[in-house]
């Protein structure tokens, strides 16, 4: 069958992204897909089959790392999009400097997380960090802590520093799905004496379907990932601790040992994570959607 030039027109503008792809999506997979199979440093390789991933079974700091990005993962989804969602219906609505507080929500989001990362780690630090200063003029000396020295508290602190850094993106998500609701349907609700809770249950829930779907796979996909606050305020410690699978990727790979083909197969192994996990909550939030 011969191409139109209007078919080979079109095809002109898709060659360049399929080429693009190829390069940097296709070959870089599949590549992983083969180092992942071998005792790899690096420089030379040896093929070992399945080794690495039998070898994961057995490594406890590979589990510390899923469960701790699983407590990352679902403490950071739910808390960052209840406050996005209680920012946005607060400052969805008339009132003074409404745009300017908006901004001040949503302006951590714009800077580097490997930065906020840093110099939240410097104001947790237990000897010169700003938050215990703060608590010895407060005279609560009994609360100093070596927040990040601490295992149980590191997780909560780098939680928590997620959480504010990225609870103004959720917001304005929040905040565009809100301003698509039809004001009427408020007016509506008025007359009939339903009360701001009545508001939210029946209509600013339901018709935030949409909002809470995105917000909730961006926010998930993300802290399966979570790399940079981690790195920077605690490099996966005390002992692992406080890693997840994205920062045991660059210990196993770039650390001591530099088992490249290891860490290659963590990565496959993070990647088809990922790849379940999101498709069983597209599936699972738009049927939620259908039914509302």
């Amino acid at each position: 069958m011969a191409w139109s030039f209007l078919e080979l027109k079109w095809l002109l503008f898709v060659v360049p992204s399929l080429l693009f792809y190829l390069f940097f999506f296709i070959v870089p997979s599949i590549s992983a897909t083969f180092y992942s199979l071998t005792d790899w440093d690096g420089i030379t390789y040896s093929f070992i089959g399945l080794q690495n991933y039998r070898d994961m079974l057995d490594d406890d700091n590979i589990k510390t790392a899923f469960i701790n990005t699983l407590i990352y993962a679902l403490s950071i989804t739910v808390v960052q999009n209840t406050l996005g969602l209680f920012l946005a219906v607060l400052l969805d609505r008339k009132m003074r400097m409404v745009n300017m507080m908006r901004t001040v929500f949503f302006m951590p989001a714009i800077f580097s997380s490997l930065v906020i990362g840093y110099v939240w780690g410097y104001m947790l630090e237990p000897n010169i960090g700003v938050v215990n200063h703060v608590l010895s003029v407060l005279n609560l000396d009994a609360l100093k802590q070596d927040w990040l020295g601490n295992p149980h508290y590191g997780i909560a602190m780098i939680i928590l520093v997620t959480v504010w850094q990225f609870c103004g993106y959720s917001m304005v998500i929040f905040l565009a799905g809100l301003q698509g609701i039809p004001k009427d349907m408020y007016e509506s609700a008025s007359i009939e004496g339903a009360g701001a809770v009545d508001k939210f249950k029946y209509i600013t829930f339901p018709l935030l379907a949409p909002s809470f779907t995105i917000n909730i796979l961006l926010t998930t996909i993300g802290c399966l990932k979570l790399f940079d606050q981690i790195y920077a305020m605690t490099r996966g410690g005390p002992g692992y601790s406080t890693q997840s699978v994205a920062t045991m990727i660059y210990t196993v790979g770039f650390g001591s040992g530099g088992q490249w083909g290891y860490g290659t197969a963590i990565s496959i192994v993070l990647f088809a994570f990922i790849l379940v996990f999101s498709s069983i909550q597209v599936t699972l939030l738009r049927r939620r959607e259908v039914d509302m």
